[in-house]
């Protein structure tokens, strides 16, 4: 029996393998592609080259504070809509299980937290850049500092965003991931210097389009190719991918109940809710209560694409429960499961699998325009003006911020080349997220929920925090690299392929199964004796807990840390104003905080930077009321 399953394993899993259909672009498939990046660039030539041409910062950065509900809350949904959510999530369902769709409901609640929390300071405050609010309410060192997390934590990310709809147009096409990449990221940088925020925003919208047209499109035909929604919940149910309500405390496991539901709350939270890229939209609409509305469209939308995705994730898995891609070889790395599923499921659709793959381009796209104009507004009001100063010409600002859009996606794309070496997408997107997102969302919450944080507290408090987190993520990838640390995949099954085969095999229940009898059968033929694996050394335990929980420890940490410094070394601080603490904690403020005023600072009309010397403020002071 042995031999003959060695046999399987070396000879039968790769033919079968071979005997899936691979298919490749049509001219439908093309020409769709095509038509998808020449509508964007025609977008941003049109907002930079007629009208008002993006000539002010404010206007370049805000969209004038114009911009519509509808317009504002797609192009958000678009922006969090990237590869990761297309490709990486689909694939860590049908190989991990669905227990990411934990997410859907926290978004209900984080969403709450930031339209009764965060919001409200910034949006009344009025600013380009939310790390000016640090500078606000501690110094200039704290917002200089978190402008360096916000914009390392995008140079982190950004590559990752490019590279996994240039992977999957490779898999479809064959063409040099080498070549892909600068083409279309160069399209995504020329509409985005040239337009601005309103060529962003437009651009997300069309692209959000096709994106949610070719994902339900998609989800439909792979329901009818698995053999409907009924066959699709049994499949999960009997593969074990549905067994989300795991409330094992354990925090070493990857994903139970208390993981994904603390995990994806405080990553959720820093993104939305302090992330330059959203902050900057939700107060480009003339109101507040608008303001709110976004997020309120912004967390349904969200859910929906969120939840389409995990469906599909088990989608994939009732269609391949019998005939695992990865075993038979068909599928290399877990980014290229989606792909390799649309061109099985929807190749006899002219067109259609072009139109999906164009849909991660857009999702792409939208996230990497996005992060664009907005790490060029945080790296231009936080590091520009502090060299060259106030600069009064709107056009010189204009061109300098264009000039930093070029510069910041020239180095992204150039670092692509450095992920496509790393490891699966997922765990790679929220570890090193962590390393950023918990320590300024600390910063943050320490600022606007506790009124004895000081200047001192907190600075000191985030470089903890991120050292912290750096710490756990660097050795946690050194183990992992090392063999040390393995993510356990749930069941997979290989029986399906070798249906047809005149090789008999042993049923099986995993590929893990066909492993272990391998081992043994090796042994025995070598007169070794039965197989005895040695017992690994363990890594320590901070280093071998899940990658959902850096984020909401560097945030931790820095609160701790942060606040007992504050107490520790005292303050020299001024009180704080009333306006930099969320409404809230307004209850709990002394008269001291009663009766502080709103510092004066300068409006959005002049590029939202200061414009005048200190003997002009005396004389002609602008509050953000006026």
């Amino acid at each position: 029996m042995t031999s003959t399953l060695m046999k399987s394993v070396t000879t039968v899993l790769p033919q079968a393998g071979e005997t899936i259909s691979q298919v490749s672009f049509s001219w439908y498939d093309y020409s769709l592609f095509c038509v998808m990046l020449s509508l964007s660039a025609f977008i941003g030539i049109y907002f930079g080259c007629f009208g008002t041409k993006q000539s002010s910062a404010n206007e370049y950065l805000m969209g004038d504070k114009k911009m519509k509900i509808f317009p504002i809350s797609v192009s958000l949904i678009a922006s969090h809509v990237s590869g990761v959510t297309l490709l990486a999530i689909p694939a860590d369902i049908y190989r991990f299980g669905a227990g990411f769709w934990l997410m859907v409901p926290i978004l209900v609640i984080m969403s709450a937290v930031i339209i009764y929390v965060y919001l409200p300071v910034f949006y009344k405050l009025q600013i380009t850049s939310t790390y000016e609010y640090l500078e606000r309410r501690f110094d200039s060192t704290n917002r200089v500092f978190a402008s360096f997390l916000f914009t390392l934590g995008l140079f982190l990310y950004l590559p990752i965003i490019i590279y996994l709809p240039a992977l999957a147009l490779s898999a479809a096409t064959g063409l040099n991931i080498h070549y892909i990449t600068p083409v279309v990221c160069g399209v995504c940088i020329f509409y985005t210097t040239l337009g601005g925020l309103k060529a962003v925003v437009w651009t997300d919208t069309l692209q959000f389009t096709i994106t949610t047209g070719a994902l339900f499109t998609v989800t439909v035909i792979g329901i009818r190719s698995a053999g409907g929604v009924g066959a699709i919940w049994n499949k999960a149910l009997e593969g074990d991918r549905l067994d989300i309500f795991d409330f094992d405390p354990d925090p070493t496991r990857r994903d139970t109940f208390w993981i994904v539901l603390v995990g994806t709350s405080v990553f959720w939270l820093s993104m939305a809710g302090i992330h330059q890229s959203c902050v900057q939209k939700y107060l480009s609409v003339p109101t507040f209560n608008q303001s709110r509305l976004t997020v309120v469209f912004f967390t349904i939308g969200l859910m929906i694409v969120t939840s389409c995705s995990v469906f599909i994730g088990l989608t994939m898995y009732a269609r391949y429960a019998d005939c695992d891609p990865f075993t038979t070889g068909a599928v290399k790395k877990n980014d290229q499961l989606l792909p390799y599923f649309i061109m099985d499921v929807a190749s006899h659709i002219p067109g259609l699998s072009g139109l999906f793959i164009a849909g991660i381009f857009c999702a792409a796209l939208s996230t990497l325009s996005a992060c664009l104009n907005c790490v060029a507004g945080t790296m231009y009001e936080d590091f520009v003006l502090k060299v060259t100063g106030p600069i009064d010409d709107d056009k010189r600002a204009a061109y300098i911020l264009k000039l930093l859009v070029v510069i910041v996606g020239v180095l992204c794309t150039l670092l692509v080349f450095v992920v496509e070496r790393l490891g699966g997408i997922l765990p790679l997107v929220v570890s090193l997220g962590g390393l950023t997102s918990g320590p300024l969302l600390g910063m943050f919450t320490l600022g606007i929920l506790f009124p004895k944080a000081t200047s001192k507290g907190v600075l000191y408090g985030s470089i903890i925090g991120m050292l912290f987190a750096s710490w756990i993520v660097v050795m946690a990838q050194y183990y992992k690299a090392q063999g040390l640390l393995v993510d356990v995949a749930r069941p997979i099954s290989v029986q399906g392929c070798l249906v047809n085969r005149t090789t008999p095999v042993p049923p099986m229940t995993s590929f893990n199964t066909i492993i272990s009898m391998t081992n043994i059968t090796y042994s025995q033929e070598f007169g070794q004796g039965e197989f005895e694996e040695p017992e690994k050394f363990k890594p320590f335990f901070l280093f071998r807990i899940s990658f959902y929980y850096y984020a909401p420890l560097a945030c931790l940490v820095t609160i701790v840390a942060g606040l007992l410094i504050s107490y520790t070394l005292g303050s020299d601080d001024p009180p704080v104003q009333r306006d930099l603490l969320s409404p809230v904690i307004h209850f709990m403020l002394s008269d001291d905080h009663q009766d502080q005023k709103t510092k004066d600072y300068y409006s959005l009309d002049k590029a939202l930077h200061l414009v005048a010397t200190n003997s002009d403020k005396e004389k002609n002071p602008m509050s953000i009321n006026s």
